[in-house]
Parts: C-alpha cells; structure tokens; sequence
C-alpha cells in the first residue's frame, strides 16, 4: 500500500526516520524495468534558518518545490552530473524535504547493475546519486506525485534508527537517519 500525502505532510525530522525501512519503488521505464529498495538512510532539510537546506535564503524559482504539496519529488542536479532524490515534507508554504540517501536492492538488482554499469550490488545504491541512476530517475521526475504509479514509498520493515549530523553539513544538527549496521548505508 503507497504512502499517501497525509504521510508527508508533518514535521521533517519526524518523516525521515519514518521513511527508513519503507520501499522506494520505480517504474521509469515500464513495468518490466521495476526496480525497488529499502530505505535504509535519509537526511532532514528544513526551510529558513537551516543553514544546509536550499530553502535557507526563501523562496526562489529553484526551490518552489519544497514550498509545495507533500508527498512530491524534489530532483535536483548536483556537481553537474548526480541527480538527488527528495520527498517534500511540511504543510504547503512550509519549506521541507527529506533526501533519500541509500537503499538496501531489492527488486529489478540486473536493471540496476545496468543502468549503473556496476557489478557489485554492495555498490549500486550506497549514495544518493547512485541510487536515482540505479532507479533511473531524473530530473524530469522533479515535483512528480509520488503517491501515483511512477515512483513511490510503501512501508515495508524496520530496523534499529540511529542518527547523526548530515554528511557535509557542519551546522551541528542531528537531521541524519539510518538503520545501524545496514551494509548499505553511505560512507
């Protein structure tokens, strides 16, 4: 059963720990090209005062998308070549998003290996880059419904959520989550 919006539309911190063990589910390419994974490491971006989120300065054309509904994707290109997966969280106005940051395969592995030209499954979704090529999302997909048939979350396991300052923020924040001791948590 998908995630509906209702799911989304809370307190960011709270909607990525909730997100880990839940199935991220894409079906970019037709139904035969189905790849799926466990949510196993995410990070919490909040509006104004968050020093690492793109909403920190407001609204500007780039981030209209986390101002917007719950429960869409916010795709972004980074470094010119890695696009990152965000679901928007927060009340409509209210700026918020949670990054994907990793998955643990699941469904459609040889799809992944192909669309990531990577053989060692230990490597196809331990990134947030890695894991939109492997699933193949672009940003195209960017303020996509992700309570439609495209992409999205069902609940699906838990494990043991820890959390820690996000990777490459040093504002000293707890806003990371991931399930401790999964092996495909990012480095």
């Amino acid at each position: 059963m998908k995630l509906d919006s209702s799911f989304y539309e809370r307190d960011t911190p709270a909607v990525a720990k909730a997100l880990l063990g839940c199935q991220l589910i894409s079906r970019v390419g037709g139904e035969s090209a189905t790849t799926s994974g466990v949510i196993v490491e995410t990070e919490a971006y909040l509006g104004g005062g968050d020093p690492g989120s793109h909403a920190s300065k407001g609204r500007t054309p780039r981030t209209e998308t986390m101002f917007g509904e719950p429960g869409r994707a916010y795709v972004y290109l980074i470094y010119g070549m890695y696009y990152l997966l965000n679901v928007v969280t927060e009340p409509v106005g209210t700026a918020g998003a949670v990054l994907i940051r990793a998955l643990e395969p699941v469904e459609g592995i040889d799809i992944m290996k192909e669309r990531r030209k990577c053989q060692p499954v230990k490597n196809l979704t331990t990134g947030p880059g890695k894991l939109t090529q492997a699933l193949g999302i672009t940003i195209e997909h960017n303020t996509l419904d992700l309570t439609q048939d495209l992409i999205w979350i069902e609940p699906y396991t838990t494990g043991d959520v820890q959390g820690s300052s996000r990777i490459g923020v040093s504002d000293g924040q707890a806003l990371r989550y991931f399930i401790k001791g999964n092996p495909f948590v990012s480095r």
